[in-house]
């Protein structure tokens, strides 16, 4: 098999043996030698079409690796798989101003998309904090969120075409610049997070928006989680559309992020929440006198405690690399377990609060740190713990997923199931729903190849 990889792709392609145990499966775990039998290198579709032919012929297992960021076990393996990189395959083919699209191959890094659109006055509006190293392909793939979904949605809604390689090597070619296409059933929506289960995303179409002139943050200290609501409510009316992010902090996290790091804090660590919000616009000293103007009133109308707005770009750097910088939370832990989970927006404090005080009463538990993107009623975990037994991970799950089942919340709102929710997705899934995805597996993949024990 591998001399047919070989001949099919080229030597240069196929990574074996040494090459192969210099790599590894995450960039937090760069010290781990990879397991797998090897490792190949495509720089097109029909390689990676040649490749999965092959890989069928034999029942080859095969994993998919992108920017390696991924927080739930999706690029993990066993030793007997092949593993396909995505990296070489990085080219954006083209940015189209009129239709405000562009299209990219699967390796390209999020922080590339960023810096060409800039370029062409346009925005990609996806951004999260692995930006300068997670992969499209990987991207579209977990349906990846980040900081900027409240305004313009999740992955999923910024994907107008793609392209995707079946188990068998078929090629399935849906590369639309268009929005609105009704022609039966939209299939680029069944590899948008299936985390490349039912096919290798190898190519998108990108939805991009005019770039803003203006950009405003803000930092705003809260007492009483209703006020959170309140604020959020009172700020998206007053900002008439423009509010971009609104991202919630709780203050044992603010305090962490502010003295483990570089930074230092921009409010005093008087308060239980913080916010930190966005606002992209048009003019920037209209903008910032609008924001001036809703912050004042809503400290008047005692809807917050207290505030400081972003006066200059410095200071826009300083208040989001707070937010965006969470390895200096993993960094402190003995040992870090992260959650990402959504429920209802009013739902969220209560759950929270005794979310947290249960795991810090548990024994192998030190702390919790608590932070989201609570306008679109996502909140993350990062559990600080004395060891990563099998026994207090599961314990530590028990906690967690579980409640969200009665408040029609999820266990993942952005990073996916990969091998580590598995056996949680029930609390977020009906049976007819998870038997359903099963039959879709079974149709489109029937050998089981494609990022096998993944998801199901």
């Amino acid at each position: 098999m591998l001399n047919e990889l070989r001949a099919q792709l080229g030597p240069e392609k196929v990574l074996t043996d040494q090459d192969v145990r210099e790599r590894y499966t995450h960039i937090w775990t760069m010290d781990q030698p990879l397991r797998a039998k090897a490792v190949l290198l495509p720089r097109t579709t029909a390689d990676v079409s040649a490749a999965l032919k092959i890989c069928h012929a034999h029942q080859q297992p095969v994993v998919v690796h992108g920017g390696l960021t991924n927080l739930v076990g999706g690029t993990q393996t066993q030793g007997h798989e092949i593993v396909i990189a995505l990296e070489k395959m990085n080219q954006i083919e083209e940015i189209d101003p009129q239709s405000r699209t562009m299209t990219v191959q699967a390796g390209v890094i999020l922080e590339n998309i960023h810096q060409k659109t800039e370029e062409a006055d346009l925005l990609f509006p996806l951004s999260f904090g692995a930006k300068g190293s997670a992969q499209i392909g990987g991207i579209i793939s977990a349906n990846a969120g980040g900081l900027r979904v409240f305004r313009y949605g999740v992955t999923r809604h910024l994907v107008l075409g793609l392209e995707a390689v079946l188990a068998d090597g078929t090629v399935i070619n849906a590369l639309k610049k268009i929005i609105k296409d009704n022609s039966a059933y939209d299939l680029k929506q069944l590899f948008i997070g299936s985390e490349g289960t039912l096919g290798i995303v190898t190519r998108a179409v990108l939805k991009l928006v005019e770039a803003p002139r203006s950009r405003t943050s803000a930092f705003v200290g809260l007492n009483d989680y209703n006020q959170v609501i309140a604020f959020l409510k009172f700020m998206d009316k007053g900002l008439a559309g423009t509010l971009s992010a609104f991202e919630l902090i709780w203050k044992k996290t603010y305090h962490k992020m502010t003295t483990a790091g570089a930074s230092t804090p921009p409010l005093p660590y008087d308060y239980q929440y913080y916010i930190l919000l966005e606002v992209l616009g048009q003019d920037q000293e209209a903008d910032q006198l609008r924001l001036y103007d809703l912050l004042e009133k809503a400290l008047n109308e005692e809807i917050i405690l207290d505030a400081v707005p972003a006066h200059t770009e410095n200071d826009l750097v300083w208040f989001w690399k707070i937010r965006e910088d969470v390895r200096v939370i993993s960094a402190s832990c003995t040992v870090d377990q992260h959650f990402d989970v959504s429920l209802p927006i009013p739902l969220i404090g209560d759950y929270a609060a005794k979310t947290v005080a249960k795991l810090e009463g548990m024994d192998g538990v030190n702390h919790c740190y608590t932070f989201g993107h609570v306008a679109d009623g996502n909140i993350h975990f990062i559990v600080d713990k004395t060891n990563n037994s099998h026994e207090l991970r599961l314990a530590i799950n028990q906690v967690v997923y579980p409640p969200l089942q009665d408040m029609g919340g999820s266990v993942s709102a952005e990073h996916g199931i990969g091998e580590h929710k598995k056996a949680y997705l029930k609390l977020s899934r009906t049976e007819a729903e998870i038997n359903l995805m099963r039959r879709m597996k079974q149709m489109m993949d029937p050998l089981g190849i494609l990022n096998g024990g993944k998801v199901l």
